[in-house]
């Protein structure tokens, strides 16, 4: 007797095969080399992991890919949580990755995790431990490097904002082995020099590896001990370092650290006008009581005294003397507010500008004012800037004199 058994389609086995492989296995991380990587025009990845002893078709859909943060390419070395499952038109045994990152990273995510647990325990993140910033710093130091892209953004903020402060710039590497070194030792030149209120330690965003520096120990503790008030802008919005937790003030961004340090300078007129608005108020308020304490004086004297006409004339005569005090008082205090104004407009560069003077500076390696003739050279790009513009020029011929 022949036995019935069921017959599949191609389809149907494929299917049953696939539901199998879902119901066995839930996420797992793998981990190989990237190979035959394409990205559609719909926002999907595919591509092939692979290592010395096979290969497994991979896709990763618009929605998850565009939290990676990079786009991968072929040889790269990755790692990635996906759920397994077949691809039943093909056939093909395929993952269906959830994330990705870069092969190493999730070391180096363990062990910032366990370097912020250790200082956390050690309270170098401690609120209490937070110096103030000051609100209207008599200069501004930068640490980063001469090259990066964040100090001219920092440069240009710093200018809009508050040209009348001076900046101190330290130079230091920001990235690789001897970064931390060279920051440390920027924190030192600045607390040794004592020549700024606070210091702006900014960097572009990148990768882990590109901002691990700013993740190390002794980086950690030189923020902590130090005298002057550190803000942090290292890296994007969602970048976090150690640096960020131990700094007095964090910023989002390197641009968003020169704003929280430097006032604006509309902000200051308007703080001065304020302040001078009260001021009159206030006295106008004081002279009004001593008015009327001196009519309260005068009453009681024309009572108690024999002669209150001479009395009342004195009474006059020392209100007038009081009126006229007050009036040189507040004349007083609205010259030194008026030049106090001038002093600031004055400290504004574009007013030396329109005196007829320029600034020559030296774009080629970062941007900084040439104060030395031997700083000049043939055959180099120089910015001038004017009173209403900005020239680019190079020098044909440079005759030195004393």
């Amino acid at each position: 007797m022949e036995i019935s058994r069921e017959i599949l389609s191609v389809g149907d086995l494929n299917r049953a095969i696939a539901s199998s492989l879902e119901e066995r296995f839930d996420i797992v991380w793998v981990s190989g080399e990237i190979s035959n990587f394409k990205a559609y025009d719909s926002g999907h990845w595919y591509f092939s992991l692979k290592d010395e002893e096979g290969q497994i078709r991979s896709v990763m859909f618009r929605g998850r890919n565009s939290q990676v943060g990079f786009l991968p390419q072929s040889g790269d070395l990755v790692e990635v949580s996906a759920s397994l499952g077949m691809y039943v038109p093909r056939g093909d045994i395929q993952l269906t990755i959830q994330t990705l990152r870069r092969a190493g990273m999730g070391g180096l995510y363990e062990a910032f995790l366990k370097l912020k647990a250790k200082l956390a325990k050690a309270g170098l993140f401690d609120a209490e431990r937070k110096q103030e910033i000051p609100t209207h710093p008599r200069s501004i130091g930068i640490i980063t490097s001469p090259q990066a892209a964040a100090l001219k953004d920092v440069l240009s903020t710093l200018a809009r904002r508050a040209p009348h402060i001076p900046i101190v710039i330290y130079p230091t590497l920001v990235q690789g082995t001897d970064a931390p070194r060279g920051i440390i030792a920027a924190l030192h030149a600045a607390e040794k020099e004592q020549a700024v209120d606070v210091i702006l330690l900014v960097r572009g965003g990148g990768s882990i590896e590109d901002l691990w520096a700013f993740n190390d120990e002794q980086l950690a503790y030189a923020i902590a001990q130090s005298p002057i008030p550190v803000v942090s802008g290292v890296g994007h919005e969602t970048d976090t370092t150690i640096a960020d937790f131990v700094a007095d003030l964090r910023a989002p961004t390197p641009t968003g650290a020169a704003e929280l340090a430097a006032p604006r300078k509309d902000q200051l007129l308007q703080e001065l006008a304020a302040i001078e608005q009260a001021l009159l108020q206030r006295v106008t308020q004081r002279v009004e009581r001593e008015a009327q304490t001196l009519d309260q004086l005068a009453l009681r004297l024309s009572h108690a005294l024999p002669n209150p006409e001479r009395m009342r004339e004195q009474i006059r005569h020392w209100q007038q003397r009081l009126n006229q005090a007050w009036i040189v008082r507040v004349d007083s205090w609205k010259r030194t507010q008026s030049h106090q104004q001038q002093q600031l407009e004055m400290l504004n560069p574009q007013r030396t500008l329109e005196r007829g003077y320029a600034v020559v500076l030296n774009t080629k390696e970062g941007i900084h004012a040439v104060r030395k003739p031997k700083e000049l050279c043939l055959n180099i790009d120089f910015e001038i800037r004017l009173a209403e513009g900005v020239a680019s020029v190079q020098f044909a011929t440079i005759t030195p004199e004393k």
